[in-house]
This record gives structure tokens, C-alpha cells and sequence, in this order.
């Protein structure tokens, strides 16, 4: 599974927790909102984190 900017961005704007989690890391650490974006998929999708599902559903190949 790699990370895809679009998929994420959606799997954000459906999901408020997710939403909330982002705009923390942007204010905590200072970051834009592309880096944050990927520290998200990193943290919460990648290697079968809680999110990996929904963002896999995503996908336009599948």
C-alpha cells in the first residue's frame, strides 16, 4: 500500500477524529499541511493502523 494525497485528503474529510488529529500535528509541530497529511497516513493507516481499511476502500484500482 502506498500513501496517495488524494485518497488521504478524502479519508480526512470524511472523518472528524481524523480531521481533529491533523490540525493538532499542523499546531504541535509546526507543520504544513502536506507533511502533516503524510505524518497522518504514516501514524494512522500505514501497517494496519486503525484507518488502514476505510483508506484502502479509497482506492480507484480496487
Amino acid at each position: 500500500m502506498r500513501y496517495m494525497k488524494s485518497q488521504m485528503k478524502k479519508l480526512v474529510k470524511e472523518n472528524r477524529e481524523l480531521q481533529q488529529h491533523l490540525k493538532d500535528l499542523i499546531e504541535e509541530h509546526d507543520l504544513e499541511k502536506t507533511y502533516a497529511l503524510k505524518a497522518l497516513y504514516h501514524s494512522e493507516v500505514a501497517d494496519g493502523g486503525k484507518y488502514q481499511e476505510s483508506y484502502q476502500a479509497l482506492d480507484p484500482k480496487s
